[in-house]
């Protein structure tokens, strides 16, 4: 049976988000090839699953045909598990993405992961050229998720539209959050929970809270397995650190003027062209980032997981020069094995 065994993990698990950054000066296809050269780095350096996210309509993020990048992965890595971060399920009918993640779990099989959201990953006028009507599919996700669910499982008797592939592949699902709604139903159902603390820090702990406490054993878990995300950006330096991690702030501050663009080039100096009431919402927005040299990074980390108790970290971090983006990833699995260990041996 291909669905993961949660509780065999031991220790803290360490995973990747990419959002496939398209940065200034490159283009789509050179942001295709660095998340391959580094799905293969990181299968490497030990991280557990990397996963890309569905976005649509920005020009700094690649992953947009999340099943295809998917694919494209998978096929050029050969154990780590790769899966989404995730599918934005209300954009798509459930039989379809069954259908295709039923056909990566047949030609990847025990690697792929299907990690469902609510939102729609993109603004308004987006929306409707995917054809989607907002109100009603929001309301519809719990039906949605329990359809694809089905779609998934063992073929059973009386049903005339099924999944091909994808009946009886039980792609282990994951819900994601940022709220406290994805919390409440993935303690429902049963399922692993991903929190988005890497750009929504402020209902972490109390959606882990309700997740935790309202969670009912299923056939999947019998007992909640909760991811956390954070932004890591590791150097050699402090300074090098927070350099590189100013990129990712001009984003968010473009974003929030509603100009989304390409990944820009790092800052040089300490000036910021943004106003101060821009700094202090990026601040907040990206609380849970931890930026520094090795040593700096390992501390935050650590007290992350003490305070939320995760089961597995996921990190992220939208780094402008791919090879500083290896560097960091590669330091923070350094940091990450010495966290596994001292919760190991705890």
């Amino acid at each position: 049976m291909p669905t993961e065994d949660f509780a065999a993990r031991v220790g803290v698990p360490f995973s990747i988000l990419d959002l496939a950054p398209i940065v200034q000066g490159s283009d789509a296809r050179a942001a295709l090839d660095n998340s391959l050269d580094l799905a293969r780095h990181a299968e490497k350096w030990g991280y557990h699953r990397y996963w890309v996210a569905e976005h649509h309509n920005m020009p700094g993020i690649a992953s947009s045909a999340t099943a295809v990048v998917i694919g494209h992965l998978a096929g050029g890595t050969e154990t780590i598990r790769v899966g989404s971060g995730g599918i934005m399920l209300p954009n798509h009918a459930p039989l379809v993405v069954a259908e295709q993640f039923g056909t990566l779990e047949t030609l990847y099989p025990g690697r792929i992961d299907l990690g469902l959201g609510r939102a729609p990953g993109t603004d308004q006028m987006t929306m409707r050229a995917l054809r989607r009507d907002s109100s009603k599919n929001a309301d519809s996700f719990p039906q949605d998720v329990r359809e694809l669910q089905g779609y998934l499982a063992p073929s059973q008797g009386g049903y005339r539209v099924r999944a091909v592939p994808g009946v009886g592949t039980e792609v282990p699902i994951w819900l994601l959050g940022s709220s406290v709604y994805s919390a409440s139903l993935a303690s429902q159902l049963g399922l692993p929970f991903a929190f988005a603390s890497h750009f929504a820090p402020d209902l972490l702990m109390q959606a882990l809270d309700i997740y935790r406490h309202n969670f009912v054993p299923s056939e999947v878990l019998d007992k909640p397995y909760a991811m956390v995300l954070a932004n890591a950006f590791v150097a050699d330096s402090d300074a090098e650190a927070r350099r590189l991690f100013t990129s990712v702030e001009q984003t968010f501050v473009n974003l929030r003027r509603g100009n989304p663009g390409q990944l820009p080039p790092p800052l040089e100096g300490d000036e910021r062209p943004w106003a101060e009431y821009e700094q202090e919402n990026v601040d907040h927005a990206l609380a849970f980032s931890f930026v520094g040299e090795s040593e700096t990074v390992r501390a935050g980390l650590q007290d992350l997981i003490e305070k939320t108790g995760a089961d597995e970290l996921m990190l992220t971090g939208m780094i402008y020069d791919h090879k500083a983006r290896l560097h960091s990833f590669e330091l923070a699995a350094q940091v990450c094995r010495q966290l596994e260990s001292k919760v190991v041996s705890v």
